[in-house]
Formats: C-alpha cells, sequence, structure tokens
C-alpha cells in the first residue's frame, strides 16, 4: 500500500466544500465484536439529520466514491468506522485534503480517544452536524502514512505474528499468544538510528536536540501522545508542530523490557533508563538483522526505514472548541 499523491495540490477548504454527504467506510474485521446494528443506527439517524449517507466495505469504492462527491463540493466527511488501522489505511487511500473522521470500534482507538471521539449515535450526528475541520501533521514510513506512532522492535515483533494469524475481529486476548511467542523468541538486534533533519530546537522546551548518530533496541516514534494501554511513554507529542517524537531505549532483552515497562507507567524512564528522546523530521533506521516495524498497529515491513513528518497533511473533521476548551489552554 502506497501514499496516494495524485491530489496534492487539491487542497479541502471548508469555505467552498460545506459537504451534505458522508462516506462511511465500515472494517468488518475491526474491534471485538460486530458493530452493524450500531452502524445502521447511525445511517438512520444522519439521513434524519437531511445526510445523504454511503455505507462501504470495500476501501476502492470508498475511495471512487469520496472522490466523486469530494470533486461536486459535497462531501461533509469520509467517516473510518474502524481503529487506528482503518483510518490509516483510508488517509494512504484518499486524495489529500479529503477530509476524514473516526467513528471507533477499533481496540485500542488511540486516535480518537485523542480528538474526543466515541461511538455514542447522538454525540457523532452532533460531531457530523457541528464539528470543526482542522489540519493534523501525519507521518510517513518508506511511503506509508501512519497517523499516530511507529516502532521497530520487540512490539513489531508481536504486530506482526498477530497479523499473521489474524481471523476476524481482535481483542486483547487476541495478543496473549502472539506476546508468548515474542518474548520466547525475539532477539533484540541492534537498532542503528540516523537523525536526518532534525527538529527545530525550540519546537519543545521538553524535548532536547537529539544525537543524530544512535544505537538501540527499541524504538517508538509518536505523531500523537498514545500507546497501547495509555502508556505515558511521550505525553508531550504534538500531532500539530511539524515535527515526530522519538524514544528509544539502549539495552534488549525480557528483563530489560519488564524495567522499562515499570518506568514507563511509574513515569520515570527519563531518569531511570539509558533513553533518547527528541524531536525530528526525518530519520533512518538500519539494522545488521532482520527486524520488522509496525505503523499504527499493523505491519510496516522491515528494515532499513526512513521516516518523516508531512505538516499539516490530514484534514479532520473534530468536535468543535467551547469556550470552557479556550479557557482550559490558556497557560
Amino acid at each position: 500500500m502506497t501514499l496516494n499523491t495524485d491530489n496534492s495540490e487539491d487542497e479541502f477548504s471548508t469555505g467552498n466544500q460545506p459537504g451534505n454527504s458522508v462516506v462511511i467506510s465500515v472494517n468488518p474485521n475491526s474491534g471485538s465484536a460486530d458493530r452493524t446494528a450500531l452502524i445502521r443506527d447511525l445511517q438512520l439517524r444522519l439521513q434524519e439529520a437531511g445526510y445523504e449517507v454511503d455505507v462501504l466495505t470495500n476501501v476502492g469504492q470508498v475511495v471512487k466514491r469520496a472522490r466523486q462527491l469530494y470533486d461536486a463540493k459535497n462531501l461533509r466527511v469520509v467517516v473510518a468506522a474502524g481503529g487506528d488501522g482503518t483510518a490509516s489505511l483510508l488517509a494512504n487511500q484518499l486524495p489529500v485534503g479529503v477530509p476524514l473522521t473516526i467513528l471507533p470500534l477499533g481496540t485500542e482507538n488511540l486516535l480518537a480517544r485523542h480528538l474526543g471521539l466515541s461511538t455514542n449515535v447522538t454525540q457523532f450526528v452532533s460531531l457530523i452536524r457541528n464539528g470543526q475541520y482542522q489540519q493534523m501533521d501525519a507521518g510517513r514510513a518508506n511511503g506509508k502514512l501512519f497517523l499516530v506512532m511507529a516502532s521497530c522492535g520487540f512490539d513489531a515483533e508481536v504486530v506482526e505474528k498477530l497479523h499473521q494469524n489474524r481471523k476476524g475481529h481482535i481483542s486483547y486476548w487476541s495478543w496473549f499468544r502472539p506476546i508468548i511467542s515474542s518474548l520466547r523468541r525475539y532477539r533484540y538486534p541492534e537498532l542503528q538510528i540516523s537523525i536526518d533533519t532534525p527538529a527545530n530546537e525550540t519546537t519543545s522546551s521538553q524535548s532536547a536536540p537529539l544525537t543524530l548518530k544512535a544505537s538501540a533496541r527499541w524504538l517508538f516514534v509518536f505523531n500523537a501522545p498514545r500507546y497501547a494501554m495509555n502508556l505515558p511513554l511521550l505525553p508531550e507529542a504534538d500531532p500539530h508542530d511539524g515535527a515526530l517524537d522519538m524514544c528509544s531505549f539502549r539495552y534488549g532483552g525480557v528483563f530489560r523490557g519488564i524495567v522499562y515497562l515499570v518506568a514507563v507507567v511509574l513515569k520515570k524512564h527519563r531518569q531511570w533508563c539509558k533513553t533518547e528522546f527528541g524531536k525530528f523530521r526525518k530519520m533512518t533506521i538500519r539494522s545488521n538483522s532482520r527486524v520488522p516495524f509496525q505503523l499504527d498497529g499493523d505491519p510496516g515491513g522491515e528494515l532499513p526505514v526512513t521516516i518523516e513528518v508531512l505538516p499539516e497533511y490530514l484534514t479532520l473533521l473534530v468536535p468543535a472548541e467551547t469556550d470552557e476548551d479556550q479557557v482550559n489552554k490558556t497557560p
């Protein structure tokens, strides 16, 4: 799957694209249960609110229909009804500028949680009617977009094993067997990290400039500050700052992994562990061994990989900010 760039000049504008049509893209394998009734309820409620609604399960059909409506200036939004992988898949396939939002039906729903989205149908209809368009950065790894995070090493190995044997919906229990298998067999190869384009040092007071050359056994890259089980690896990551955030751990092994996990849960990993933190715009990761990488919970491929930021690449429909939200953001 490669990034669609054939419409990079056609940027979305809320001024000339009010939109009365909604395309709902349903991933039938996302999440832990069938959500047919919820999708049907949402479709009916949107139609009652005056919207034209297409519910499609084929990504190719979603892209075709969204482009038709976008070109006709009648597209309100494309709804990714699934998890983070579903949203990433659509972002990779849709023309640049087509607005996207998420009905969180996956297992983790990291981006949806960050954006304050839920499966409450009443709230979701209100989002479609009253939400605001917002630009957000995206990451790109070897030509594939990711919206939340990417990683190399142990957790990418777990993701790869999970998807090799995936059949239907994923629950939290689905991760048990691939985690145990990876704990037994993964050897934690060395990762050689090269920062090709550092971020401006003033982008964050919390992140020091990165070492341009480093080695590690674990590597995590964040666009949005979310990770599985809400672990606070890099809570300062900001998907609107034109940079990506990284966290790496120096040593491998099961025991070290447990230490790292405890340190992250206690928010002590910066003090207790041999780590590297910081912001960047472009990096390359290599290894002399086979090492997988994952993007938003889906397999991404194997090293080497070049990861870069695409500032303000995505157009998202998000809940409108209230006056209270603005006050809470004031220092």
